[in-house]
């Protein structure tokens, strides 16, 4: 269960901006303005433009598909 406060904490409540291009966002997009500033972010996900940063050390190089 979300809280009021929680809510408010994540940026998740009506109105606000968009994180694209810092138009007021719209309650279809929301928490973008449009499908054009969604579809941006979509495609800066998918080309790996975000990252979450990890204090472990990546395992990939020692990987060896079977």
């Amino acid at each position: 269960m979300t809280d009021k406060n929680n809510v408010e904490t994540l940026g998740l409540t009506k109105g606000g901006s968009c994180p694209t291009c810092q138009n007021p966002s719209t309650p279809h997009y929301r928490p973008f303005c449009s499908k054009r500033c969604a579809d941006l972010d979509l495609g800066t996900w998918l080309n790996e433009g975000y990252r979450i940063e990890s204090e472990e050390e990546s395992d990939l190089d020692e990987y060896e598909p079977g």
